[in-house]
């Protein structure tokens, strides 16, 4: 691999928390079906009434349009709530950073949530994760 690829690893890693990570790059019609989770997910930030969720995974294939999912809700039973981004993929990229902004939420509340990605019909690229968690912050009160 070449020394700015792997530079790009390294800035791409360290931007989203991790220890830089060495990836093979991968041809986009040899891509897996199945997308892979390998950094994350984590809550980059989280206020009151609204949290960041990120994540990287390898690319998926198909379209490069896609979206970051977020499945969330206060009962790890039901996370019948969804947020969504909209991003383009970068196909001569072997790994994608997914970013997703889940908003309308309730001050010092406890969710939780799983993460997908999906193409522009819908269909998911077939993201299996357990159910993580989060807890808004309690509104600060004005002296």
């Amino acid at each position: 691999m070449s020394k700015s690829f792997l530079t790009l690893i390294a800035v791409t890693a360290s931007l989203i928390g991790s220890n830089p990570i060495i990836a093979q790059q991968i041809p986009g019609d040899q891509r897996a079906r199945s997308v892979q989770i390998i950094v994350g997910p984590a809550v980059e930030s989280a206020t009151e009434r609204s949290a960041i969720i990120r994540w990287m995974s390898t690319t998926p294939a198909g379209p490069a349009e896609h979206f970051g999912v977020v499945h969330y809700g206060t009962d790890p039973e039901d996370l019948s709530q969804m947020a969504k981004s909209p991003m383009r993929l970068n196909m001569a990229h072997p790994n994608t950073i997914f970013r997703v902004r889940v908003e309308g939420l309730m001050p010092r509340t406890t969710y939780y949530y799983t993460v997908d990605s999906t193409g522009p019909d819908g269909t998911s690229d077939g993201v299996k994760l357990t159910v993580n968690q989060f807890t808004t912050r309690q509104v600060e009160q004005s002296k």
